[in-house]
């Protein structure tokens, strides 16, 4: 056997470069480069690989610095989502706070099902100088390190104790980063004495590799029953999710609406899988869906879901299928999504699934009248939009306005990228997409602090695009320094600041709940109350954003707000585009209900009315059987 004597990392860097993926024909690097922040714990391991392989060319692997290590996991994701999930960065930490850094990134990507693999560096797996900088000592165990948090939000957990592990351990990594099954977070952790052991390997584990992503094809029964469903239906509903982009079966989808007239609702991952405008789009579904999406969701009795997890914004907490007879037909890779909701499972390729579906139901459409009453509905939906879209709010705009002003001078290419706040909320009714790409909002770990990241990774992913991140003054106080690696990277993103001095969502929520927005203002604490209600601090995040290295455009109304774009747009390097606006909206209209649980006791009159109106809603909450 021919061997070549390298350490665990180079070894590693070796392998990484030599993994490629496969779909429908088309190859590319699995693992385009790797993301790092170097500390004690790595810098000799696998920062010494790295530039070893640079220097030498014996590996293709480049690195990117971050700013921080759950940033470049959330750049990591954003490019993953954007490539389909058929690429993935790997992100070496240092040991310690280094790679506790990730684990919120590792929850993000494994909730949202996006590969990443990560490379936290690990304590001694010898204990010879026991306990070592950063090392945390468990009394229940000598093996237990703070890599093990890692287990809990990973697909796939390992830890190399000895060089030869890798072997097994990237196998088996590089299986679950391609099954879209499976997929989300992978770790690997490296004790940093390993990184830099030397071991004879074998050269075929650096051979070059193809990962191929197969579309599982649709069982026969499971296509006749769920044809059976489907033509026995009188009003029947799709959403579309994520897997409806993942799997590109874009245009399966709105060739099988439009044979069938079959309305399609979306959920934030499956948004504009078909085109706002065509004529079976009926927008978002659910807590902060559309009004003509939610309540098609109300009178259907069959719900065709594609690629969807059904989370508990997308079924309003199981109450906007209000038919008492409704029934499920879920097209889904994953089984654990198939089978939710008492359905008929049709586990398969969304694309390919589709396809059996339409052919089961050739010459089948649902009644005229159906298609009436989804185009009145439309309409309907269309007047509530353009009135929250053109408020013509005062004295500062309202958020609604910024995003209709965006929605003009963006092109149907640009990417939007937001995650958490109000926005998800006002986009998902609001967001105008013709391309599956334009929207990338994270809403199913809604984490504050990915937006900037996320463009980082999203303009990395495809450089012709146009890239938008929304963030909220909240995110961005929480994780705003990619703004320096897009800098160094020479990547042009706009980053529309959107500047309302509190936590807009989180103060709606709290006075619907009785709170009475209590804790979500930024503000001076108050002499006289004790409370944070005193005086606006005087925070300038614009320039904060410039003295991160980004050019930064002032807007003081709407109308300056779209001249700043303009010229944002025609810039070459990373803008920040600052905007006020008002704390307390106006924001669209609430269709659907979301269950957030209010004091059953309390001495508040607020608190007290608003569980009543909880119980209420309640009422109308249901597990589908």
């Amino acid at each position: 056997m021919n061997t070549v004597r390298l350490t665990t990392a180079q070894a590693l860097v070796r392998f990484l470069a030599a993994q490629y993926s496969e779909r429908d024909g088309q190859e590319q690097r699995l693992i385009p480069g790797v993301w790092g922040i170097f500390g004690h714990g790595n810098v000799a391991g696998i920062g010494q690989a790295l530039l070893q392989a640079a220097t030498t060319g014996e590996a293709d692997l480049p690195y990117y610095l971050a700013r921080n290590e759950q940033g470049m996991v959330h750049a990591s994701v954003a490019y993953a989502k954007m490539r389909d999930r058929l690429a993935a960065f790997a992100c070496t930490a240092s040991t310690g706070p280094g790679s506790t850094n990730m684990i919120t990134g590792a929850a993000l990507a494994t909730t949202n099902r996006l590969p990443v693999l990560l490379l936290p560096s690990d304590m001694f797996a010898t204990r010879a100088a026991d306990p070592v900088l950063q090392q945390l000592e468990d009394t229940r165990g000598g093996d237990v390190t703070v890599n093990d948090a890692f287990r809990s939000v990973s697909k796939y957990f390992d830890r190399v104790s000895r060089p030869e592990q890798l072997i097994p351990a990237a196998l088996a990594a590089m299986r679950v980063l391609t099954d879209p099954v499976e997929t989300g977070a992978v770790t690997l952790a490296l004790p940093q004495d390993v990184q830099a052991e030397a071991y004879d390997w074998p050269v075929e584990f650096f051979r070059r590799r193809v990962w191929h992503v197969g579309r599982p094809v649709p069982e026969p029964a499971a296509v006749e029953r769920a044809v059976l469903l489907l033509r026995n239906a009188r009003k029947p509903l799709i959403v579309a999710g994520g897997g409806a982009v993942y799997s590109g079966a874009e245009t399966a989808l709105r060739a099988f609406a439009e044979a069938t007239g079959i309305p399609v609702a979306d959920t934030h991952a499956g948004k504009g899988a078909v085109a706002w405008d065509h004529p079976c789009a009926v927008g978002g579904i659910g807590s902060t869906g559309s009004y003509a999406a939610n309540e098609l969701a109300r009178e259907a009795d069959v719900v065709l879901g594609i690629g969807t997890r059904y989370s508990d914004f997308t079924t309003a907490s199981h109450t906007v299928f209000g038919n008492p007879e409704v029934a499920f037909v879920n097209l889904n890779v994953a089984r654990l999504d198939a089978v939710k909701h008492s359905a008929e499972p049709l586990v398969a390729d969304a694309r390919l699934g589709i396809q059996a579906l339409a052919g089961g139901l050739d010459g089948w459409e649902v009644a005229p009248e159906y298609r009436r009453r989804t185009r009145e509905l439309i309409a309907r939906t269309r007047e509530i939009e353009d009135a929250c879209l053109h408020v013509g709010h005062g004295p500062l705009p309202a958020q609604t306005e910024i995003l209709g002003a965006l929605n003009d001078v963006l092109d149907d290419r640009a990417v939007v990228i937001n995650a958490a706040g109000s926005m998800p909320g006002d986009l998902q009714q609001l967001w105008r997409a013709r391309d599956p790409k334009a929207y990338h909002v994270e809403y199913a770990y809604s984490c504050m602090g990915y937006e900037v990241a996320a463009g980082v990774g999203a303009k990395m992913a495809d450089p012709s695009r146009e890239v938008v991140v929304l963030v909220g003054d909240g995110s961005y106080l929480m994780m705003a320094q990619e703004i320096v690696t897009m800098v160094s990277e020479g990547l042009k993103v706009i980053v529309v600041l959107v500047q309302n001095h509190g936590f807009a969502s989180i103060g709606a929520l709290s006075e619907s709940l009785g709170s009475q927005r209590f804790g979500t203002k930024y503000r001076y604490r108050d002499a006289g109350s004790g409370r944070l209600d005193g005086d606006v601090l005087p925070v300038d995040l614009a320039a904060n954003a410039a003295s991160l290295g980004a050019d930064v455009l002032h807007a003081g109304s709407v109308e300056e707000f779209r001249s700043a774009m303009e010229k944002a747009k025609a810039a070459t390097r990373t803008t920040v585009v600052h905007v006020e606006t008002d704390l307390y909206g106006p924001n669209p209209p609430g269709h659907a209900w979301w269950d957030v649980p209010v004091s059953q006791t309390s001495a508040l009159d607020s608190t007290r009315a608003a569980h009543d109106t909880y119980l209420d809603h309640k009422r109308a909450q249901r597990h589908y059987l």
